[in-house]
């Protein structure tokens, strides 16, 4: 397959360089540092799973350059969304699949304003990952999981194919026939795991170790989950149960915000904690964790207080 990676940081860099050293027809679409780094030096990934390096990457920051493509994996960060969708343009062919690998629960919305609902297709990325220098990229956990699905649920001659791709490149995949609830399971516990570690400055062991995190984390959960069910979405019965048992995954690791957070860039609160927050006020459900996490956290949303 012909794919194109919008934003290659852990979860485009990883997945995407899976896939190219499967032998898929991959190309990167980065910036500055970590764009010179794939050019010079090609691509690390360091992982549990199996270390990689693929020396011969395709990697550029001209969309144009690369042309229709049949899958692009859509990684960027929830606020460069529109600029990004608007750079895809130049990718899309008669039946090319944008996947919305973010965070959150509207980009799939927002993809289909710049670019058409017949183009943008649902996902979600599993993966406690981030860029650890310039042309490397760090996975620290035991997972390492994608779901997409067509918005409709229709099958998808276009989806079984990057499927496949995925399975012979070893990338544990699931073609999931209501992408909704997966990315509402998904908000479920990364937002949790971005309130606690981002309000104590630590990784996701102190969301285990320490009960009184845990029991924030916990409520973080059921919020999430009753908004979910406010707006209608088909929750399994064992949402909070399989959330919770989730967390011992991400012991070692740290979510991307906190990275951000102690990096001093941008961090993606208004698509998170932000729109729990909001959804929560419209549909009447409580959210006092996340608005708390939300005004704490505020003073940050674009960098450091006073820079």
């Amino acid at each position: 397959m012909k794919i194109a990676v919008m934003g290659s940081g852990g979860i485009g860099g990883y997945f995407g360089g899976r896939l190219a050293a499967a032998g898929e027809d991959v190309t990167f679409i980065a910036r500055g540092a970590h764009l010179a780094a794939m050019q010079k030096d090609g691509l690390r990934i360091i992982s549990p799973l199996g270390d990689a390096h693929i020396t011969a990457v395709k990697a550029t920051d001209d969309p144009v350059s690369i042309g229709p493509v049949d899958i692009v994996m859509f990684c960027v960060k929830l606020y460069d969304v529109e600029q990004a969708a608007a750079l895809c343009k130049p990718l899309i062919g008669p039946d090319t699949a944008v996947i919305s690998f973010l965070n959150g629960v509207d980009s799939e919305a927002r993809l289909e304003a710049v670019l058409g609902p017949d183009t943008v297709v649902g996902g979600v990325a599993r993966i406690p990952s981030n860029i650890s220098a310039p042309g490397v990229i760090q996975h620290m956990g035991p997972f390492a999981e994608l779901d997409f699905g067509e918005l409709d649920g229709r099958d998808s001659p276009r989806l079984n194919a990057f499927h496949k791709a995925c399975g012979d490149a070893g990338i544990q995949s699931y073609l999931v026939d209501d992408i909704e609830v997966a990315i509402w399971l998904k908000l479920a516990i990364l937002a949790p795991f971005a309130d606690v570690c981002c309000l104590t400055r630590q990784p996701g062991r102190i969301m285990i170790e320490d009960p009184h995190v845990q029991e924030i984390a916990f409520a973080a959960m059921r919020e999430v989950i009753a908004v979910a069910e406010a707006k209608g979405v088909p929750l399994p019965p064992d949402a909070l149960q399989s959330r919770m048992d989730m967390m011992n995954g991400f012991a070692n690791a740290k979510p991307s915000m906190l990275h951000d957070l102690e990096a001093g860039k941008r961090i993606e609160l208004d698509g998170l904690q932000g729109a729990v927050v909001a959804m929560g006020r419209e549909l009447g459900v409580p959210t006092p964790v996340h608005q708390v996490v939300y005004a704490a956290l505020k003073p940050y949303v674009n960098g450091p207080p006073g820079d």
